[in-house]
């Protein structure tokens, strides 16, 4: 969550604060260039209404939502020394209002059950989706979009389906650049890689991608080779220490490495295929023994 933190702080520095996006069909050298103007040093987040303070709506009151509130509390003034805004929480959408939450809600913060109570509410400047999924992840996303409301998001699996989508409705919009739409914490955050892909990649030609893009995974097998840890005791280690979802099929069927794949494909070469289309296996299958044979 704190990657969800560190794009929401970029959102609001100074200077150019375009939503970058790669050009669709370009191949060869990875480039900065954007579907929306981002040469313009005077680009600036739209606000609402107070230019000091910007508002969050988020998506999402689980342990992600839950967890960027209390890190937005307990660092309210190192954001402020890092951007020169507040940050506040306006409202939180969930499903179940009355289901009691493990984090303290903010002041003047509410907690809602209707998209729309972000998405028309005017003094709220950027949504912050977190709830997972792709249907009404997209819905939340793009009628956010389409509202002027910049959007933070991670959600991989939304992103690599639907980002030629997303890029679309981002150049339609009419509005000097204000609107953005950044997702570096949906693939390598810790790293970054986005931007760098983005920006310090420029001209370069990106002849090879090989590393470990999911965390859950890699940690099982260190646990498995290091340690000498069976698969199941590998997996139930790394749901134990917050690795793995509590459903973790994502994880070692290889699905969200292909979905970080895909995005990483298009930022390098320009290439939008089928998710589908990239052969994925997990690691399901692999036990001590495979281990063995291999040393």
């Amino acid at each position: 969550m704190r990657f969800y933190l560190a794009f929401i702080a970029s959102a609001l520095s100074t200077g150019s604060v375009s939503a970058f996006a790669p050009i669709a069909g370009r191949s060869g050298p990875a480039s900065a260039t954007t579907l929306r103007s981002s040469s313009s040093s005077s680009s600036s987040l739209r606000m609402a209404s107070d230019p000091d303070t910007v508002t969050l709506g988020i998506f999402g009151g689980g342990t992600v939502g839950g967890g960027i509130v209390e890190i937005l509390s307990s660092k309210k003034s190192h954001f402020k020394q890092l951007t020169g805004k507040n940050i506040e929480v306006k409202k939180i959408c969930v499903r179940d209002a009355s289901r009691e939450r493990d984090f303290a809600l903010p002041d003047g913060c509410s907690i809602v059950t209707s998209y729309d109570d972000i998405l028309d509410d005017d003094d709220i400047d950027i949504a912050v989706e977190v709830m997972g999924g792709t249907t009404d992840a997209k819905t939340v996303v793009e009628g956010a979009l389409r509202r002027g409301k910049s959007v933070v998001t991670a959600n991989k699996a939304l992103i690599a389906r639907d980002l030629t989508e997303i890029e679309s409705l981002l150049a339609s919009l009419d509005d000097g650049d204000a609107t953005q739409f950044r997702y570096e914490a949906a693939v390598c955050g810790g790293i970054p890689i986005i931007r760098s892909m983005q920006s310090d990649f420029v001209g370069d030609d990106i002849k090879l991608m090989s590393g470990i893009i999911n965390g859950c995974t890699n940690f099982m097998l260190t646990a498995m080779d290091r340690d000498g840890k069976g698969y199941d005791e590998a997996l139930a280690e790394a749901s134990e220490l917050g690795y793995a979802e509590a459903d973790p099929t994502l994880d070692v069927g290889g699905f969200d490495a292909r979905s970080k794949l895909k995005i990483l494909m298009r930022l390098a070469y320009g290439m939008d295929v089928d998710e589908s289309e990239i052969s994925c296996r997990g690691i399901t299958e692999l036990t001590k023994i495979d281990f063995g044979y291999a040393k």
